[in-house]
């Protein structure tokens, strides 16, 4: 894992101080809400329904033991005893009092931790594979790129204040897990035709009112020329993107009015101005990052594990959860697991302070002290030895996050909706519960399949809803909810934006509205078929069918 170094611990610091001046003087009355409003989103602090939200950085999706702990004692002492993980990899507290977040500012700089970039018109928090330096089919492990993006955005004069906000992910796997195109950057890392190591380029994608996928910008950049591409894309974003609506101020929208290729010549001719050789990164500092990511010193074990199999015939629920929620490593005799946040009824993405602790040991004691958070809203432990997995999965129990649910239809995507945020139009979690509790029958997930429900309570899309294989929005339509409902997003390799179905539904309609396409989908699949490949095979047609007769 990156370490600070004395650069990040005295910004950390001085921020933190600065924007303790920056609340005092709005509790004082001598700033505005209006005038407070663009330094308290500098520092990840947001104006909710109810209260303010403090949203903490994770860059990358990675901490360690440590830092959970002390989300944990936030959660405890500065909220109401939990915290709510978010798609974005990041953690949100939504009750802080605003005379307390100086505070927790300053607790979370004890730990390496900061609300920096998670908010406002900047780069935000860089996301990643939460399988990164883990995964089998890793081509390279994406987080030192992430970590390089990260240091040289922080503080980039250029970029601090552009028209909207700007979100790049990296993956550094065959299989993307990082939704990198529905990011206004993405970034995978591939090989070269020479077999050098480099990246791919997209650009423009991105979710909200108006969903794109991103498009390719280059099939192959030299890693050397990463920042100065980087910082020619954002030129060229910043110089003509459009700052009159800022409805219409994101990098896919230009992308989308210029076209792909006259976009893409722009940024090659900024690109060749800067002189790409002479404003590549220092190779001794790319080293130096990359060498906090070096792998950790596994034990050399067997990768057969017959302790494993007597305890998965022992107890079917164990076995359940190996199934569903453990990934394969690449190093033998060891596994990466999935702690789902999606518990039947719960809230999608919430922890107690009581299950941020015990995710805390059990990393310590298992997963040599590192967990990842997902876009998905759970959590990782990435270093686990497979003779140690019951051990794990009872520890985790203990505290209700031993959900067999990784992927199915109970692994829903929800945004905080009406219940807490000022911009949604309806409710997300409620809808989330109902739908949680209708599929909670174990057998009936697994004969279902994998399938990804996203719901969002307005048209910024934090729920991801495009992309969902059945996706969810929530509108107010005349003083009443209304859902819209779509099929056949896809936020992988073979990405897409779902297609809308026709008339919403009445927000009492929606677990019914599930169960009829689950239904149809059931009748119509062919032998280990998903629900998107029958939906991919057959189309719209038949799901609409049903869904109107049945409403």
């Amino acid at each position: 894992m990156y370490r600070y170094d004395e650069f990040d611990a005295a910004f950390v610091a001085q921020r933190a101080a600065q924007f303790r001046e920056q609340v005092r003087r709005r509790l004082s009355g001598a700033l505005t809400e209006d005038e407070f409003r663009p330094l308290r989103l500098m520092n990840g602090v947001y104006l909710q329904l109810h209260a303010y939200m403090l949203r903490v950085a994770i860059p990358y999706g990675t901490l360690d033991a440590e830092q959970m702990r002390m989300l944990a004692h936030v959660a405890e002492k500065y909220d109401r005893g939990y915290g709510h993980f978010t798609t974005r990899q990041n953690i949100q507290f939504n009750w802080p009092q605003l005379k307390d977040i100086p505070d927790i500012l300053d607790d979370l700089a004890g730990v390496r931790m900061h609300a920096i970039q998670t908010s406002g018109n900047c780069i935000r928090n860089v996301t990643s594979d939460p399988l990164a330096g883990v995964a089998a089919d890793e081509i390279e492990d994406p987080r030192p790129t992430a970590e390089l993006i990260r240091q040289w955005s922080s503080l980039h004069p250029e970029f601090t204040f552009l028209g909207r906000k700007f979100k790049i992910a990296v993956t550094g796997a065959e299989n993307d897990r990082a939704a990198v195109a529905v990011h206004d950057v993405g970034l995978r890392i591939v090989r070269g035709p020479d077999g050098e190591i480099g990246y791919r380029v997209l650009v423009g994608g991105g979710l909200g009112r108006t969903p794109m996928i991103a498009k390719t910008l280059r099939e192959f950049l030299p890693r050397a020329h990463l920042l100065p591409y980087l910082e020619a894309t954002l030129r060229v974003y910043n110089l003509l993107g459009r700052r009159d609506n800022k409805y219409k101020a994101r990098i896919k929208i230009l992308v989308h009015e210029m076209g792909i290729d006259a976009f893409r010549a722009a940024v090659e001719d900024e690109f060749a101005r800067l002189d790409p050789e002479a404003s590549a990164p220092d190779p001794a500092e790319v080293a130096r990052i990359a060498a906090y990511f070096a792998p950790p010193a596994y034990p050399e074990l067997p990768d057969a594990c017959p302790a494993l199999e007597r305890a998965r015939r022992a107890h079917p629920e164990f076995d359940a959860w190996v199934r569903r929620n453990v990934h394969p490593h690449k190093v033998p005799g060891h596994a990466a697991a999935t702690i789902s946040l999606k518990p039947i009824g719960g809230a999608p993405g919430d922890a107690t302070a009581e299950q941020m602790r015990l995710m805390a040991d059990v990393a310590e004691r298992h997963s040599m002290g590192e967990l990842r958070i997902t876009h998905e809203q759970n959590v990782v432990l990435p270093h686990l030895r497979k003779d140690e997995l019951f051990q794990v999965w009872r520890m985790l129990a203990s505290q209700g996050l031993d959900a067999p649910n990784r992927g199915l239809v109970t692994d829903i995507i929800a945004c905080p909706g009406l219940d807490y945020c000022a911009l949604a139009t309806a409710r997300s979690i409620p809808v989330a519960q109902a739908i949680s509790r209708r599929f909670a029958d174990p057998a009936l997930q697994e004969r279902i399949g994998p399938l990804a429900i996203k719901i969002s309570g307005c048209i910024n899309a934090c729920g991801h809803h495009h992309v969902g294989h059945i996706g969810i929005l929530g509108l107010d339509k005349a003083g009443v909810e209304s859902y819209q409902i779509t099929l056949g997003g896809d936020p992988t390799d073979d990405a897409a934006l779902g297609e809308r179905t026709g008339p919403g539904f009445a927000f009492d309609q929606v677990p019914d509205v599930v169960e009829t396409l689950v239904r149809r989908y059931l009748e119509l699949r062919q032998p280990g078929e998903t629900f998107l490949q029958t939906y991919r095979r057959l189309g719209m047609t038949p799901f609409k069918e049903a869904l109107y007769a049945a409403a």
